[in-house]
């Protein structure tokens, strides 16, 4: 258990250190203040300390993704299924992490992380059905990643043909599309790792959780009278609770 625990908060370190370079300088740079852009020191940036420029803290995302993951590592070490090793289980949980939070922050996918989840997924896929034969996992985990990327591509090319129609018609402009491409990979990487036809039951369990959380956010923007059209939502979280679910409950 104390294992779990420093390897969680661990990870948390990393998932943290990932989503704060990976999307401003696409490397593994040096994080910097988000108030002052400083250098973080090592040490500092390690043991949470504050900026020593500007003495800006710690943000509460920091807080709580490192709070949570340990957390979520112990309950992994606990209770993960026997077909889900916890040391699989606690890379899959960090690397969705990292997506999600990305996502969450910058409402963007990038295409390392998606490269790299999909050799991810394709292992995860092939060595969750290896009581298979060799041809029939790699082949139902090749057929679940393309079924869950062409559905989800169906999805992206209708709403940014409603998005621009609805834009020429109101005489707004089209900035943001219901879904980016990044959601179109995840979700092709979410199919490697549940195969087919599981992917059909996430990709449902995905789409359901959207729509009610996106109908919720919509009642509350009209009744605050601060509704706006084409407010883009992050949804890169629903695929990942919908393949995590599956995965952890099956």
């Amino acid at each position: 258990m104390i294992v779990s625990l420093l390897l969680g908060w661990l990870g948390g370190w990393l998932v943290n250190y990932l989503a704060d370079v990976l999307p401003i300088t696409r490397s593994f740079s040096r994080p910097v203040c988000p108030r002052c852009q400083a250098v973080r020191k090592p040490l500092d940036y390690l043991f949470f300390r504050k900026c020593g420029q500007c003495g800006a803290p710690r943000t509460l995302r920091s807080w709580l993704t490192q709070i949570l993951l340990t957390v979520i590592s112990l309950l992994l070490w606990l209770f993960s299924p026997s077909y889900l090793p916890y040391p699989l289980a606690l890379t899959l949980v960090l690397y969705f992490s990292v997506i999600a939070v990305i996502d969450l922050e910058y409402r963007a996918i990038l295409h390392p992380v998606s490269l790299f989840g999909a050799l991810l997924g394709l292992g995860t896929g092939i060595y969750l059905r290896s009581g298979e034969s060799l041809l029939e996992g790699v082949t139902t985990t090749l057929i679940g990643g393309a079924v869950g990327f062409a559905i989800m591509l169906v999805f992206y090319l209708l709403g940014e043909a409603y998005v621009r129609r609805m834009a020429k018609k109101k005489g707004l402009p089209a900035d943001e599309v219901a879904l980016g491409f990044g959601d179109v990979n995840l979700a092709g990487i979410v199919g490697l790792i549940l195969g087919w036809p599981a992917v059909l039951t996430g990709l449902f369990f995905a789409i359901l959780a959207g729509g009610l959380t996106s109908l919720v956010i919509i009642i509350v923007m009209v009744l605050a009278k601060r509704y706006q059209a084409f407010t883009a939502i992050p949804y890169a979280p629903f695929l990942i609770l919908g393949a995590l679910y599956l995965l952890l409950t099956a």
